[in-house]
């Protein structure tokens, strides 16, 4: 099934515009996701909003949004109130400037969205824009509301499309002087500095998405798989990297390609055969948790 749009209305260039919708780039759904369960009786829990005073149960129609502007006081708004600021950025991304590529900070870069035709109408105008700022090597910034907030987006040209990504606002980065004014000024030496780039160029490689995978959820995969089949869960330790103390011999070794980054390996089986003793009752608990669930589901 093809994902919804998150957005659709027109993309404007001065007087030229055409119809477009936005979708998103990214997508979170392949990752596992955990309900939280009653340990007796192997149900899911279920949040009830409730007043935080009372503790009754508060019907959908009786919600409202507040702003806080001072402890405990609030200003009511309505819905319909939200949807009359109305934007000229809520039906329309107009496109304000055009800057290098290269002067954009990354530090801004935020969600990405693709940015495509909604008709046969919009086609030609569309290929102009995007064309136009693939020929002078630009990216435009532009406005758009989406979910209630105005986000500014750096709209670049990708493949027959165009890429959208949302940017951070000035006021939503934080400065680096609180962090880095503390780092010391020191002059690397020399010989330290070329070991260094030695070791850089062992490890120089093209960037390829493909070859990383998320290894927390692949473990997680297996916690999962383990459990389901009545074994013991998979135990992963991974070496604690520490300060060096001869930053000299671990540069040299590391060059001569000595070090070989942390390392991920099962506990022995010593390790197992002691977990498993000083767990056999908890476990046999655990069981009887999993009985039920199953039937649950």
């Amino acid at each position: 099934m093809a994902p919804r749009p998150n957005w659709k209305g027109y993309l404007k260039l001065s007087l030229v515009s055409c119809s477009v919708a936005l979708y998103p780039a990214t997508s979170t759904s392949q990752r596992i996701r955990f309900n939280i369960i009653n340990r007796e009786t192997g149900n899911r829990i279920r949040n009830d909003v409730v007043d935080a005073d009372t503790g009754d149960p508060v019907e959908p129609e009786d919600r409202v949004k507040g702003y806080q502007f001072e402890k405990g006081q609030y200003v009511l708004v309505e819905d319909e109130e939200l949807d009359n600021v109305a934007l000229e950025s809520t039906h329309t991304i107009d496109i304000e400037q055009f800057v290098p590529m290269a002067e954009v900070d990354r530090i801004f870069l935020d969600e990405s969205f693709y940015l495509v035709p909604q008709d046969e109408m919009s086609q030609e105008a569309f290929a102009v824009i995007r064309e136009a700022m693939r020929k002078d090597d630009l990216v435009g910034l532009a406005r758009v509301v989406i979910y209630r907030r105005e986000r500014l987006l750096l709209i670049a040209p990708r493949g027959k499309g165009l890429m959208a990504t949302a940017l951070r606002y000035k006021t939503e980065v934080r400065s680096e002087k609180g962090y880095f004014d503390e780092i010391e000024d020191i002059k690397v030496p020399a010989d330290m500095l070329k070991l260094a780039v030695q070791i850089l160029e062992s490890k120089k490689s093209h960037f390829d998405a493909s070859k990383f995978e998320d290894r927390y959820e692949s473990t997680l995969r297996d916690l999962i798989k383990a459990k389901r089949s009545g074994k013991k869960p998979p135990i992963v330790s991974e070496e604690r990297p520490s300060n060096v103390i001869n930053l000299m011999d671990a540069l040299r070794r590391s060059a001569r390609g000595g070090g070989t980054g942390s390392r991920r390996r099962a506990s022995s089986t010593s390790s197992r055969r002691k977990g498993s003793r000083s767990g056999s009752g908890s476990e046999r608990k655990r069981a009887s948790s999993r009985k039920k669930v199953r039937r649950a589901s």
